[in-house]
């Protein structure tokens, strides 16, 4: 199942997700990897919670793709 990356309490360090980075906002791409590190404090984020893939791309989450 696929949740929403609005959330704090749906990411997890070592998920799966898809992030959308800065530079690909306009566009839409999305990113796929493994949650390194959460970035938002707040419990919940209207584009997303910022977060660090283990490649070590920054961006918010659109899709939590594993649990």
């Amino acid at each position: 199942m696929i949740q929403d990356g609005r959330n704090r309490k749906n990411i997890l360090i070592g998920i799966e997700v898809e992030i959308v980075q800065k530079q690909d906002q306009p566009s839409g791409n999305l990113t796929k990897g493994v949650v390194k590190r959460i970035l938002t404090n707040s419990p919940n984020h209207p584009h997303g919670i910022k977060v660090q893939i283990e490649t070590g791309e920054i961006g918010r989450v659109k899709n939590v793709l594993s649990e």
